[in-house]
């Protein structure tokens, strides 16, 4: 393909790769609430986000690969994406759950409750203390789970489909350039990725300065709460 045709295809892989992440909340706002939740660090908040970027564009352009090695017409391939989209959402909406019922145990653990006390004088006082921060067995639960979120996050993402970009992957490929997909690839990859890391670390940087001393308990009901509801929002078509 010629490098003035070449021109036009890149810019719009750039415009609707930076389209398709901020017009879908599901590309940032799980990393937002989940990091506010696991007290994520910048580095850790911003590696899953570029980590679960990667496999979302990648696994749309294995299949778009794949249609065109096999001649499999970009009307069945968007079809399948459709599919991929819903078993994402669902996924993400079983995450949500799941996570918001953890968080409901870790809410019910952590409620400061008092105990009396009677000494041998006669004295009796109170103290007030949360099974949550008291016993070392829930912080290694914690750690066990903390370990798995990102992965989990990953295999939702790897389903959640880049319907935007099996055309531009398909366009080079009927004019019989295939290799010029690569540079679209290339934009469209690092364009969703910079912007969802971005958008990120940018509302997660801004939480921080948030104190909802009132919901700091219920922070994990909330994320996944919150998780769940994008994934009915894709769903809904939203």
């Amino acid at each position: 393909m010629a490098a003035d045709a070449m021109v036009p295809l890149i810019g719009l892989a750039a415009v609707t790769g930076l389209i398709h992440t901020l017009a879908g909340p599901d590309h940032y706002v799980p990393f937002v609430a989940i990091a506010r939740s696991r007290g994520w660090s910048w580095r850790r908040t911003a590696w899953v986000t570029a980590l679960c970027g990667l496999g979302h564009v990648l696994s749309s352009v294995i299949l778009g690969a794949v249609g065109i090695a096999a001649g499999i017409a970009i009307s069945r391939l968007e079809s399948l994406e459709a599919v991929r989209g819903d078993v994402a959402a669902w996924l993400m909406i079983a995450f949500g759950l799941v996570y918001m019922g953890w968080g409901v145990r870790r809410a019910v653990r952590a409620r400061p409750h008092q105990h009396s006390h009677a000494h041998l004088g006669g004295e009796v006082h109170e103290h007030e203390h949360a099974h949550d921060r008291a016993h070392l067995h829930v912080h290694a639960a914690a750690g066990q789970r903390e370990s798995i979120t990102p992965w989990v996050l990953f295999i939702v993402f790897a389903f959640g489909p880049c319907e935007v970009l099996i055309p531009q992957l398909m366009y080079p490929a009927a004019i019989g350039s295939p290799w010029s997909a690569v540079p679209v690839v290339l934009v469209f990859g690092s364009i969703t990725i910079a912007t969802m890391l971005a958008v990120v670390l940018t509302l997660t940087f801004g939480l921080q300065r948030l104190r909802f001393s009132a919901l700091e308990r219920h922070v994990h009901l909330v994320a996944g709460a919150t998780v769940a509801a994008c994934g009915a929002f894709i769903l809904c078509g939203l």
